[in-house]
């Protein structure tokens, strides 16, 4: 029975106790959530492999078992389906979603990439130095452990995260872009280039109050709308920025190569899929998109 677990590494969860064991957990580190059911022949072949990868990891991914015919506010809450469905958070997010059995190959494939690696003590280091004001050195400590570890995200990401700190930003956007593509693809990475995306677009002589009296005057200045989503984006005020974008795509939708319908997708990915303003403006966006 998965319900039946003794390891530190494994819990069952409810309604009452998600909050504390997946989503402050994955403030923390990755949690796996499985969300299974005892009628279905696939989730007990699926849960040895689990349990096997969560030890294996000793304590570095934490697996939670949903009992979808038990939780049935949850399971609809994720838009669970079918069984088994395996749903990685981190940072209260949900970053990876498997549908159906999946190897232990495919799993670790990806896991890998999330779970905390000997790599990640090098970038401590690095940071610590970065702090100390040895920059050149941090940043040399990092490019080193992305060759000796390709494969962990977090060392790109970390480095992108230091240039934005020193406003170079399209020196950070070449380091995302020259990642191989496994890497790329990363959620928090992508997010990250999403929003590196919209410090570039921005020109720091105009600011949020003149760009709108720009507009007072010409409600028609596709360029201030554009400047102003960047702003807005910047200052987390996430819906003014989608408004500016709808109003581009009414006004011109072929604008600038789609400028408005890929900044839209852009600030989607920011959000994360279930935020209730992507609901919200994604027929905005559906009307334009052929």
């Amino acid at each position: 029975m998965i319900e039946t677990i003794d390891s530190p590494y494994i819990h069952a969860a409810i309604a009452d106790n998600f909050q504390s064991l997946v989503l402050d957990n994955s403030n923390r580190g990755p949690v796996l959530v499985n969300f299974w059911s005892r009628k279905a022949g696939p989730c007990l072949r699926q849960y040895p492999i689990l349990d096997k990868i969560i030890h294996h990891y000793g304590g570095r991914i934490l697996l939670v078992n949903i009992d979808t015919e038990k939780e049935v506010i949850l399971t609809k809450e994720y838009g669970i389906t079918s069984v088994p469905t395996l749903k990685l958070f981190r940072d209260e997010q949900v970053v990876e979603t498997w549908h159906g059995y999946q190897s232990e190959e495919e799993l670790l494939k990806v896991l890998d990439n999330y779970v905390a690696r000997e790599s990640d003590q090098d970038l401590a280091r690095a940071i610590q130095i970065y702090t100390e004001g040895k920059t050149t050195e941090a940043y040399e400590m990092i490019a080193n452990a992305i060759v000796n570890d390709p494969v962990n995200p977090r060392l790109p990401l970390a480095m992108c995260k230091l240039l934005k700190h020193e406003e170079r930003y399209e020196e950070a956007l070449k380091v995302i872009n020259a990642l191989p593509a496994a890497i790329r693809k990363n959620a928090e990475i992508t997010q990250f280039h999403d929003l590196l995306s919209f410090y570039v677009d921005i020109d720091p002589t105009k600011n949020i109050a003149a760009l709108n009296t720009r507009l007072e005057s010409s409600p028609d200045d596709i360029e201030a709308k554009q400047q102003l989503t960047a702003h807005y984006v910047i200052a987390q005020q996430y819906e003014k920025a989608l408004k500016q974008l709808v109003s581009i795509i009414d006004t011109d939708p072929g604008y600038a190569d789609n400028y408005a319908q890929k900044a839209m997708l852009r600030v989607f990915n920011l959000l994360g899929s279930k935020h209730p303003l992507v609901a919200k403006y994604r027929p905005a966006l559906r009307r334009y998109t052929h």
